[in-house]
């Protein structure tokens, strides 16, 4: 995290987001959907370390790294080989964003215990798209966070089938969930959505914009289904305001994430 110099509610929304509010996103690098899922993971002895707000949980190969401040609120990435995932919560309740590849939920779990989470604290899935590394554990995390509503685009919806004991409910733009705002986000999938917090200045991604490098760009194009509705969507996206940028491939923006999206909204043109 940036280092905080005199604590001011901006600087706690740069990090943070408000107070109690966690989301976790996970993905891994976007391929083209194959006809088995990859192997995942795994599992390995965890280990964890805490230093100053910060504490960095280890599962093979899946790292979290909480971050606090002092309203209270926290956000952690859990970083996969090649998948991140993101945590947002508030009051003892969560919301999981996708799901990672096939075997991932032993990994999601030990994210969601490096902040002292278990699964009945999952009360959301939200699936920003139908790609089977961000969605190839959906089934095992059904039958684990049994409190959990499961949500997808509607463009995608059938990739998934019925989740949950309410079934798989189909998010639409502007819809609220968990206080988190959805953003259909098509181009690189269908279906793809994107979610915003909109008081915390948080806005997850999935694979509408990767950045590589400190490079941000749109929808990587060997995987994306309409080039020109992505490219759309970025310019949706930077009609909004936020700090943070949480992505399924590639290491947060976190700070001045709408300046950089706008940026790259011009760069790509009308």
């Amino acid at each position: 995290m940036d280092a905080n110099s005199p604590i001011t509610r901006r600087a706690v929304l740069k990090d943070m987001g408000k107070a109690g509010l966690a989301v976790m996103v996970f993905g891994t690098a976007c391929t083209a959907e194959p006809t088995s899922q990859p192997t995942g993971t795994g599992t390995s002895p965890a280990s964890s370390t805490t230093s100053g707000s910060e504490t960095t949980t280890t599962a093979g190969d899946t790292t979290t790294t909480p971050s606090a401040s002092t309203a209270g609120t926290m956000w952690a990435r859990a970083e996969m080989a090649i998948v991140s995932a993101y945590i947002l919560y508030r009051g003892g309740e969560a919301a999981l964003i996708d799901t990672g590849q096939s075997g991932s939920a032993p990994d999601i779990e030990v994210a969601l215990g490096g902040v002292g989470l278990g699964w009945d604290a999952v009360g959301h899935v939200i699936l920003t798209h139908r790609h089977p590394d961000h969605v190839g554990s959906v089934d095992a995390v059904a039958e684990l966070a049994t409190n959990s509503v499961f949500h997808i685009g509607e463009g995608d919806a059938e990739a998934v089938g019925d989740l949950g004991s309410g079934g798989t409910q189909l998010a639409s733009d502007g819809d609220n969930i968990f206080d988190l705002r959805v953003i259909e986000t098509p181009g690189h999938t269908v279906g793809h959505i994107s979610v915003l917090d909109e008081a915390a200045g948080i806005l997850v991604v999935g694979d509408a914009m990767n950045r590589m490098d400190g490079v941000l760009s749109g929808s990587n194009p060997n995987f994306t289904a309409d080039a020109a509705a992505a490219d759309e969507s970025v310019r949706k996206l930077a009609g909004f305001e936020f700090e943070v940028v949480l992505f399924g491939h590639s290491d947060p923006i976190l700070s001045g994430g709408s300046t950089e999206v706008r940026d790259l909204a011009t760069a790509l043109g009308s």
